[in-house]
């Protein structure tokens, strides 16, 4: 991991959805830099998050209900006697065209995309604040948030709601707690087949890209990790993108090869 010199020990820090995927590679990242790392989800893994011999504690938690955060949060408090940054990363969206999704899919996710990450800074707010040092609250977002969508149309609609939410969170919390959003382009998970079909897809999507690869969820916990830190001390209401130089325009391909 590189972790550089940025050093979390002796801090707590909670990883929404951090039991696989981007989550686990940033609660792998803050593990690495010394962190005590807690990962929530609504079922137990059957491997959790680990870095240099140390391992993430799993707390059973659905972000999407009151009660569950409630307890959720009294644990941490109880366990820990703090919290230093949270990272709201549990989210996401299967692919539904949106003529043919009903009304209850698009609210459901519009309720796990935004009202639930609310939801949980609200309760990691209110321990922070209590805090002499504060915390930092750091929202996932993602490329869909600033470009079309097709296929997840609500998801891209919930995570602009994000951006909105964190600029205004940031200048009600402040100084105390820092809220920022670090939004990924495409990812590279254990589950990129699903999205991209065989190693030939995957290669062909990552050609799209100026970096000429997707990034990796070690990429995205690396960003986290200097967000969260003093390094970013000055760093609120803001929005990190990671898209690797963003996605090729369509029309140049299309210009391409009408000259071919």
């Amino acid at each position: 991991m590189a972790t550089q010199n940025i050093d979390f020990s002796g801090k707590v820090v909670l990883v929404t959805g951090g039991t696989k995927g981007v989550g686990a590679g940033i609660a792998q990242s803050f593990l690495a830099a010394g962190a005590r790392v807690l990962v929530c989800g609504r079922n137990a893994p059957e491997t959790l998050p680990e870095a240099d011999g140390r391992q993430a504690e799993f707390l059973t938690a659905d972000v999407r209900d009151a009660d569950s955060l409630a307890t959720l949060f009294a644990v941490i408090e109880e366990r820990c006697g703090r919290l230093d940054v949270l990272v709201n990363n549990a989210g996401g969206s299967p692919h539904v065209l949106a003529g043919e999704a009903s009304p209850r899919f698009h609210e459901g996710i519009i309720r796990l995309n935004l009202i639930a990450p609310l939801n949980v800074a609200q309760h990691a707010n209110r321990l922070m604040q209590r805090q002499a040092e504060g915390g930092v609250i750091v929202f996932i977002g993602s490329i869909s948030a600033l470009r079309p969508s097709p296929g997840t149309a609500a998801y891209g609609a919930a995570k602009a709601g994000v951006l909105a939410l964190v600029t205004s969170l940031a200048v009600e919390w402040a100084p105390k707690v820092r809220v920022v959003t670090v939004s990924p382009g495409l990812v590279r998970t254990e589950q990129a087949h699903l999205h991209y079909g065989d190693e030939a897809g995957i290669a062909a999507v990552a050609g799209t890209i100026p970096a000429g690869r997707m990034a990796s969820p070690e990429d995205i916990g690396n960003a986290c990790l200097y967000i969260a830190s003093p390094l970013a001390g000055y760093a609120s209401g803001c929005n990190l993108l990671l898209h690797g130089g963003g996605e090729m325009p369509a029309f140049l391909a299309a210009a391409n090869s009408a000259h071919q």
